[in-house]
């Protein structure tokens, strides 16, 4: 991560936003896809939602998914440390 921002322009559930982050473009382009894979697919099982909708029901899967996996990342923190206190 550098010190500057990067600053670009995506386009997620067929609207241009522009992106600003310390991370690099790549990165930013990730998390823009995945975010509008994510709307993309929520659009196309419920039609009729508005797009408030659909973005918020798209922050609750990608929250669902972040807290689920800094469970698991904690579990393992845990776990990786009791196996180096017995050695």
């Amino acid at each position: 991560m550098s010190g500057k921002k990067t600053r670009i322009a995506v386009k997620i559930y067929n609207e241009y936003y522009t992106l600003v982050g310390r991370e690099n473009e790549d990165h930013l382009r990730r998390v823009a896809d995945a975010v509008d894979s994510n709307i993309t697919a929520i659009a196309a099982k419920s039609p009729g939602l508005d797009t408030t909708r659909k973005a918020v029901l798209t922050a609750c899967n990608i929250m669902d998914d972040y807290i689920k996996l800094k469970e698991k990342y904690e579990a393992l923190e845990k776990e990786h440390s009791a196996l180096k206190k017995g050695n």
